[in-house]
């Protein structure tokens, strides 16, 4: 049986969990050591509930605070040479990281605490931003933040997944007509920002498969998306894709505060 559960989503900091409760991997550093110790407190673990670090990217919200990280707890982080050659130059990781620096291979998979992982690139306007393939016995996740649009491979290995955690970041309706300028609106909706809901159903159409138990929205926008919204547009894709059939689970995770922690079962 396998446990996840998102401590941030979002542009304020992002970070997650999956394993067991003994051992498992953190997704992202972008919430502090202090807030990362009372969550895991709180459902009554702690650090050596995991083994390793993986990074999706460089964008601040996902590795503010992983500098103190590698610091302070000194697990190794895993992540891809271009991804590691960039946060040895990153003001806030570059003092730190090589002690816990591990690469991931080119092409292939790779054993990181429980898990067999396999990292595949997705569109984003950082350095390189990739997204994850976590397969053990119990059960194979897929987690895909800061998409700026699907791709064939992506939906590929969320076919093959049990469980998927996937961005849905805004309403095209709400974002035009809010109060970002222009060139933050294309930089967000033109193929290298950030996933719409809409896209996000779409995807979904062609994702889901009998043996999908649950999908976990994340990276919803604090002033471009509501979480019904986003739960609205893909729930209504799932309705369309199964014609009736069993469903997985459909969840979006909150932006600023911890989930519940859900227990994930094939």
């Amino acid at each position: 049986m396998l446990i996840f559960k998102s401590f941030s989503s979002g542009s304020c900091g992002n970070c997650y969990y999956v394993g067991n409760g003994r051992d498992g991997i953190l997704i992202d550093a972008g919430i502090s050591l202090r807030r990362l110790k009372k969550y895991l407190s709180e459902e009554g673990m702690d650090y050596s509930c995991f083994s390793a670090v993986l990074i999706t990217h460089d964008h601040l919200d996902h590795i503010r605070h992983l500098g103190s990280f590698c610091k302070r707890i000194q697990k190794p982080v895993y992540t891809t040479s271009v991804l590691h050659e960039a946060l040895s130059r990153h003001s806030f990781t570059r003092d730190y990281i090589a002690s816990c620096r591990v690469l991931l291979p080119d092409e292939g998979l790779s054993q990181v605490g429980p898990f067999t992982v396999r990292w595949f690139e997705v569109p984003h306007d950082a350095t390189q931003t990739v997204g994850y393939q976590l397969a053990t016995p119990e059960g194979k996740l897929v987690m895909m933040t800061d998409v700026g649009r699907m791709t064939d491979e992506a939906v590929a290995l969320a076919r093959e997944a049990d469980f998927l955690v996937m961005e849905s970041n805004y309403d095209m309706d709400m974002l035009m007509s809010g109060p970002y300028p222009h060139e933050l609106r294309m930089r967000i909706c033109e193929g290298h920002g950030h996933l719409s809901n809409d896209e996000a159903a779409s995807a979904l159409k062609r994702i889901v498969h009998p043996g999908l138990k649950a999908v976990f929205l994340c990276h919803l926008s604090e002033n471009n998306n509501t979480p019904k919204l986003a739960f609205d547009a893909c729930h209504q894709a799932l309705e369309e894709a199964c014609k009736g059939a069993s469903k997985p689970v459909l969840r979006t995770l909150p932006r600023q505060t911890p989930s519940e922690l859900f227990t994930l079962e094939k």
